[in-house]
């Protein structure tokens, strides 16, 4: 019961985590420049974390959401509007 549960907050976290990226990505590019491929990516990378929290016992909660949000924020960081609000920031 407790593995299920676990394994369901996570897929909460991942699908909220992909939810609000695909949220902010479109209020800031808007439909005609959306990066999808970028969403597929973090799809890809939250049901392989959910995956290998379910077969693995020994990954603590804490362990796979973080390294969903590092994941998050690394998949972000390479999207448009954040280099170029990093080449702004530079320049």
């Amino acid at each position: 019961m407790r593995k299920t549960m676990q394994t369901a907050l996570l897929t909460f976290f991942v699908l909220f985590t992909t939810a609000s990226f695909a949220y902010a990505e479109y209020a800031v590019t808007g439909n005609s420049n959306f990066p999808f491929f970028h969403m597929g990516c973090l799809i890809i990378g939250g049901l392989i974390i959910v995956s290998l929290k379910r077969k693995y016992n020994k990954l603590y909660m804490s362990e796979a959401i973080g390294s969903f949000a590092l994941y998050a924020v690394l998949v972000a960081l390479f999207t448009s509007p954040v280099v170029d609000a990093l080449k702004t920031l530079i320049n």
